[in-house]
């Protein structure tokens, strides 16, 4: 069941394109990372999709039950924003805002989808925390679990290891792995291209060319697109 259908997408800022006549799907169970150089139109492409950004052609359209106001995001953090002193139940249940309306509190329902989030990623002994008090990666299991509360369908994760070290990377990239085996489709950014290979069913490379396939078909046919771009980073 296709979940997210991109077509003729044309993107860009005050009448320049940055990625043209983009076309691809998204099926439900699907776990798709987006790779491709800097500046390429990654995080552009994922600021569309959620509707924070007008297209300059082209369209983006919902099924299987996704609309916009169900899609659990983690953006990439400002150092603002880690600094943000609100504690970690708060910024959880923070997640379950898109889905209110116009009811100005919070229903039994979202407190309890915040502790089961909270109970998923491994840090509800953290609720009473302030989140500026958290490490690195212990906000980012906050921000996971906050997107949780706004869907049960499709996660979008821009960069979500970005600063992490190794251990507390891999850790993470096992705990989406967990989601996406929970049958939540993942569309993640990344320029850990051999994370993207090792943990991805699908890649979708932009930039210079566009390549959009199975992670396995990848390693033949679209690896050699960072190359011709002078070995820039993924």
């Amino acid at each position: 069941m296709t979940q997210l259908k991109c077509t003729g997408l044309t993107l860009g800022y005050e009448g320049r394109a940055i990625l043209e006549n983009l076309n691809f799907e998204v099926e439900a169970g699907d776990y798709l990372c987006i790779v491709g150089e800097n500046g390429a139109g990654k995080s552009t492409l994922m600021r569309t999709i959620l509707g924070l950004q007008p297209a300059m052609s082209g369209s983006v359209e919902f099924g299987g039950g996704v609309t916009r106001r169900e899609i659990g995001y983690l953006p990439q953090q400002t150092p603002v924003q880690r600094d943000f002193p609100a504690s970690v139940r708060e910024v959880v249940l923070s997640g379950c805002l898109p889905r209110q309306g116009l009811r100005p509190f919070y229903a039994k329902e979202d407190r309890d989808r915040a502790a089961e989030a909270m109970e998923r990623l491994g840090i509800t002994a953290l609720a009473r925390r302030c989140y500026r008090e958290l490490s690195g990666g212990q906000q980012q299991r906050v921000l996971l679990a906050r997107a949780l509360c706004a869907t049960r369908k499709l996660l979008l994760l821009d960069e979500p290891t970005a600063g992490l070290d190794p251990h507390v990377t891999a850790e993470m990239y096992r705990l989406i792995d967990g989601l996406n085996h929970d049958e939540i489709t993942v569309i993640m950014i990344s320029h850990d291209l051999e994370a993207a290979l090792t943990w991805a069913k699908t890649i979708l490379h932009v930039g210079g060319r566009v390549w959009f396939g199975p992670a396995e078909r990848y390693r033949t046919e679209g690896i050699g697109f960072a190359a011709e771009r002078g070995g820039a980073a993924l």
